[in-house]
């Protein structure tokens, strides 16, 4: 565990090294003023001190010396003191700041499969307890480096000044290390428990939060909350072993000092019998052992946080290693019109998962809408997926204008297609601030072009203060429509050449589901929509239907040709009409 603790902490100062060597130099500098300091006191007691009391007096002169070298040792600890803490602390929100937006980076670039097998509340500890567990003991870092230079330092003083006393102190220094090296190995599988159940407690806590709607309907309140309690009483279990563990350790770590300070002073007063030693030799000895505690404990909190450190990095790194990146090209199409969506003998697996497709090959020509129509289960959603490249096909190809969808730049891509996802998200902000995204380019004007393109002008105009109204948290203050509707106005804003709508107007009244499909096809600059439809109306608006039937292309054509010549789709759709009769929605 020391050792991998090591390279966590070699990691950092790689990444941070000249604020690693500011709080080092400080640091350096303390643990060597403790020392001058000792030699100071025991001057003053050997040499003004001791002979005052002798002869009776004191000189001003050197009362007045003495006080100007506490004075300046003073200062000069405050400074050391000062960059020590800086660094330290700048080293570690640095480090902090640093990888929560390398981990969040990394979570925009893994595709939606990796993140469909790990919880959320686990990515969300992730990237904070994780990252800030990784680096906790950076705090004392550069203190416990800056001791080993003090220890350094006085084991020399110490030979220097007397090689019995100084054995006291080869004796000690071991023992305190080797006491940290026994406390690490014992502390290590505790505090990987403990951090393991804060990622638990986490995922818990967004579940239940997540699916606060379900808990209160459904009356599960009392058992969501022992579920959760069950989780938060093995953390406080496991923190309990690590406080107990580490109440043991830290008394061990004071008396030690402590034991060599008696020992000093009881070899010292026979050696000061013997004339071995002065007065001032064994005050300065003496005093330096009283003031090794502290700044030896810095590398007792260091070793103390390894295992906890080497836990929030492993995870932090598994999600840095993690692999699955949709690689982007730089290829940019020409067009500026609606464009061409053609999918190639395309096959698709999800990982560790049945083959959801096979050889689907269909087109959606520039200008026109093309419907998906088939069972749960079919793979409409992945279509839709492939389409705008949320994932890659496992064989065969899907093209936008002739250029495969990996070829083209991620800018491209973006300003290529849109996709309106059967969920709607709603951001935490105004209006304006779910429809323009804060996009280069895009303005109050294009807002209302495109929530009249979603017909949602009309609602949004009504809102207490229109573009500036707040939606609250996920659009809270909106209907299921009204949400599915700014969404769209959202994906409409870029003016996308291919628009793909899966199941997004599922809470929208047929009427104005009607309007806005009708709206997108008249519209001068009219995109290709691909659209998973389930109402008949829906389905005959489009110029041709693609019926999908346990991941293959069963059939296409329009509408009526379908429904004439494909039973099972003349079944299916007559089955979505007759549960929409049973149960309509509205807007």
């Amino acid at each position: 565990m020391v050792a991998r603790g090591l390279r966590v902490l070699a990691q950092a100062i790689r990444t941070e090294p000249r604020v690693f060597a500011v709080g080092v130099v400080g640091s350096s500098l303390f643990g060597l003023l403790i020392i001058a300091n000792s030699y100071v006191v025991g001057y003053v007691i050997g040499h003004v001190v001791v002979p005052a009391f002798t002869e009776g007096r004191a000189a001003l002169g050197g009362t007045m010396l003495i006080a100007s070298a506490f004075l300046g040792l003073s200062v000069l600890r405050v400074a050391s003191i000062f960059g020590r803490r800086l660094g330290a602390g700048w080293m570690q929100f640095r480090l902090q700041a640093r990888y929560r937006r390398a981990v969040t980076r990394r979570y925009l670039a893994l595709p939606p499969s990796w993140h469909q097998r790990h919880a959320t509340g686990t990515l969300l500890s992730n990237a904070n307890s994780d990252v800030e567990a990784a680096f906790v003991p950076i705090a004392p870092l550069p203190f416990a480096v800056g001791t080993i230079v003090m220890i350094l330092g006085a084991m020399i003083s110490l030979f220097a000044t007397d090689v019995v006393l100084a054995l006291v102190g080869v004796t000690l220094f071991p023992a305190l290390f080797g006491l940290n090296l026994i406390y690490s190995r014992r502390m290590s599988p505790r505090q990987i428990r403990a951090q393991r159940l804060r990622a638990r407690v986490s995922a818990v806590a967004h579940e239940s939060f997540d699916g606060a709607l379900v808990v209160k309907t459904m009356g599960r309140e009392a058992d969501e909350a022992g579920r959760f309690s069950v989780i938060v009483s093995e953390l406080r279990d496991a923190l309990i072993s690590v406080g107990r563990l580490r109440g043991l350790f830290d008394p061990l770590m004071d008396a030690l000092p402590s034991i060599g300070t008696l020992s000093v002073l009881l070899l010292g007063a026979i050696r000061l019998q013997s004339g071995a030693v002065s007065v001032a030799e064994l005050v300065s000895v003496a005093f330096l052992f009283t003031v090794l505690a502290f700044p030896v404990r810095a590398i007792g909190w260091v070793v103390a946080e390894m295992p906890r450190s080497v836990a929030g990095w492993e995870r932090v790194s598994a999600v840095l290693a993690a692999e699955g990146d949709l690689r982007y090209g730089t290829t940019r199409p020409s067009g500026t019109g609606a464009g061409e969506l053609s999918f190639e003998r395309v096959c698709y697996r999800y990982a560790d998962g049945p083959q959801v497709l096979h050889d689907v090959t269909f087109t959606v020509p520039a200008g026109r809408t093309v419907a998906l129509v088939g069972s749960t289960g079919s793979g409409k959603s992945t279509i839709a997926s492939l389409a705008v490249r949320l994932v890659d096909p496992t064989s065969g190809t899907v093209q936008v204008d002739g250029h495969e969808l990996p070829h083209l730049s991620g800018t491209a891509l973006a300003a290529t297609s849109a996709l309106v996802p059967q969920v709607p998200f709603v951001f935490d902000d105004t209006v304006r601030g779910n429809v323009l995204l804060d996009r280069d380019g895009l303005d109050d004007g294009d807002a209302w072009s495109a929530l009249r393109l979603a017909q949602a002008d009309t609602f949004v105009d009504r809102l207490p203060d229109g573009l500036d109204t707040a939606v609250g948290e996920r659009g809270a203050s909106l209907s299921g429509g009204q949400r599915q509707r700014l969404t769209l106005a959202r994906a409409l804003a870029g003016r996308p050449r291919l628009l793909v709508l899966d199941d997004a107007t599922s809470a929208v009244d047929p009427r104005v589901e009607s309007a806005i499909l009708s709206s997108l096809r008249g519209r001068d600059t009219a995109a290709s929509i691909l659209v998973v439809a389930y109402r008949r109306a829906t389905i005959a608006l489009a110029d041709q239907v693609v019926y999908l039937d346990h991941g293959r292309v069963a059939a296409r054509g329009t509408h009526a040709e379908l429904l004439a010549r494909v039973p099972g789709y003349a079944d299916l759709v007559t089955a979505y009409e007759q549960a929409e009769d049973a149960d309509p929605v509205s807007a």
